[in-house]
């Protein structure tokens, strides 16, 4: 196990998006070679405040709309860059509602399977082993 541990710093990238648009967040993802997601169905609002159903005939007011929450574990600042880019220009409909982008610093992480932690814990599974 490489000790990547203290130069690595690991970055949380947490997007909440149109629920449209998770198949093109998704692909886009994977076209940068993203190699591991967790994505959501939660429901929300922003400054759309909801929408407006007719249901028989009657209005009905939606205050919370379907949306997709991804979240994205990288490994450096450059990756936190390419990944932001990638959701932004997949989610992108220039309307209110496309969704925001949080990052945050993970302070550790550690896989399961072998009690590999930071660097180590995020990359892809070796199954040779």
């Amino acid at each position: 196990m490489a000790d990547n541990n203290k130069e690595c710093q690991l970055i949380k990238i947490e997007a909440v998006v149109r629920d449209e648009m998770f198949i093109d967040v998704k692909n886009a993802l994977a076209d940068i070679g993203v190699n591991g997601i967790t994505a959501y169905q939660v429901v929300g609002c922003g400054i759309q405040r909801g929408m407006s159903e007719y249901v028989r005939g009657q209005k009905i007011d939606v205050q919370v709309l379907p949306k997709i929450k991804f979240e994205i574990v990288v490994s450096s600042e450059e990756w936190e860059a390419k990944t932001i880019e990638a959701i932004k220009k997949a989610a992108f409909t220039g309307h209110p509602g496309d969704g925001k982008i949080f990052t945050s610093y993970i302070k550790q992480a550690i896989k399961i399977r072998t009690g590999e932690t930071g660097y180590d814990a995020i990359q892809s599974p070796n199954f040779d082993d």
